[in-house]
């Protein structure tokens, strides 16, 4: 009788965690006219910024970007007074987990992983909760992207680029395949109190990893070879889903996770002989191997600044510095958060910091932005104002970078987008209640 109704207890756990897991927001229709946000600083990123300038869109796409008087536009345009405003392109959180995971206590609301250590099948697009709560509250931050990567095993899987607002996965996704993601193991043992397996296990255990990550890409070799000689072999779903990472015209990169000097190294090296196009996500030691880096041109995803220093003779400020050192080094870097996914929203004050501590301020915009764009593969239509590009934009008060700016105005290809979430609800209910005590 106490196991059932602990069983009951816990499924009721999950079906509340559930239901309290859903966005009951309605998605943003298709641009239906045209849009023109006038009187505003437009911080292009690619090019100028233009003060008094105006960006017009239509169809979800950047038509006109420029300095005022606006240019003659047919129809009847939607006219948007931002003076004293700032239009920025919307902020990209290049590494998350945004749509996979909602809240850590309920393993039912978990879905990052497969079970397995080596699943390049898996997309994490498909696995994107449309409903997720997280969402609305990381775009009204004027995060409107993600990069979002499957996790466990030592290839978990593809990642994708989706937009934060949409009914299924498949109007979120910008780029449902956008290269395959890889958890490169600690090459050498690690002395700490907490580990428990000696040298001698450390070792065959990382000797295993490698050599099954490298078993793995000799295998889908070896079938993409095959495929093309013969078209008619069995198609194998596993070693097909790796074909886009492999050497050819539109190669998709591998992210590899890796911090260590002798990680990034190591899984540089392995990448390059085996022609893949690396990104190193995670980096806290990259500029340590700068040259190799910059060398091949191997950008950085940096896993957050909010971070305390990894060795005890390390300074205070390693992590806050980081971006600095890449920069100055000459690689080109992304700046997301290595919080708990509810935290995604707090992805422009990663930057911040790093600007804090010498990170140069048009770079810290770059690297939410443009830069971020660049290494997730959606360059061409996100992460810039341009003539031609996605419009995909916030309208801010301020700094985005800025604790105390707000997002006042988002669209996501044109959809104009409501900022509301949980939250913001919550804060109004309870607003209401003092103001109704008080009166």
């Amino acid at each position: 009788m106490n196991l059932a109704k602990t069983l009951m207890a816990a499924c009721l756990a999950c079906v509340c965690g559930s239901a309290m897991a859903q966005d009951l927001g309605v998605k943003a229709p298709p641009q239906s006219r045209p849009i023109v946000i006038q009187g505003a600083t437009v911080h292009t990123i690619s090019g100028e910024t233009i003060a008094d300038g105006y960006v017009y869109f239509e169809g979800g796409v950047i038509r006109a970007v420029g300095k005022e008087p606006l240019p003659r536009i047919a129809g009847e345009p939607e006219i948007i007074d931002a003076k004293g405003k700032h239009v920025y392109p919307g902020l990209i959180a290049a590494y998350s987990q945004l749509g996979l995971t909602e809240i850590q206590s309920v393993r039912a609301t978990i879905d990052s992983s497969e079970t397995g250590g080596v699943t390049p099948e898996v997309r994490a697009a498909v696995a994107v909760n449309p409903d997720s709560t997280l969402l609305p509250v990381t775009r009204t931050n004027g995060v409107l992207i993600a990069g979002v990567f499957p996790t466990g095993g030592r290839i978990p899987g593809r990642a994708s680029v989706m937009r934060m607002d949409g009914w299924t996965w498949e109007e979120m996704a910008v780029k449902a395949d956008a290269g395959l993601s890889i958890s490169w193991p600690n090459v050498r043992p690690v002395s700490a109190p907490w580990m428990t397996q000696t040298d001698t296990e450390q070792t065959d255990e990382i000797r295993r990893s490698l050599s099954g990550i490298d078993d793995a890409f000799k295998t889908a070799m070896a079938y993409a070879a095959a495929r093309d000689a013969d078209p008619n072999l069995p198609i194998d779903l596993r070693w097909e889903a790796m074909r886009g990472v492999m050497p050819g015209a539109k190669q998709l990169p591998v992210f590899i996770t890796a911090g260590d000097v002798d990680q990034i190294t190591t899984a540089v090296t392995w990448a390059l002989e085996k022609k893949l196009k690396p990104v190193i996500v995670g980096g806290r030691d990259a500029p340590l191997c700068a040259d190799l880096l910059k060398r091949h041109e191997i950008p950085v995803i940096v896993l957050g600044t909010h971070a305390t220093p990894r060795r005890a003779d390390a300074p205070y400020d390693e992590a806050y510095t980081l971006p600095a050192r890449l920069n100055a080094a000459g690689i080109t870097f992304a700046i997301t958060t290595s919080d708990d996914t509810a935290h995604t929203r707090n992805l422009p004050y990663n930057a911040a910091i790093a600007v804090a501590y010498g990170l140069d301020h048009d770079a810290g915009i770059k690297c939410l932005t443009l830069w971020a764009a660049q290494i997730l593969g959606v360059g061409d239509t996100l992460g810039s104002i341009e003539t031609g590009k996605a419009a995909t934009l916030i309208v801010t008060n301020g700094d985005p970078l800025e604790v105390t700016t707000n997002t006042e105005r988002a669209f996501i290809d044109g959809r104009a987008i409501d900022l509301s979430n949980k939250q913001t609800k919550l804060a109004e209910k309870y607003r209401e209640k003092y103001k109704q005590k008080k009166n």
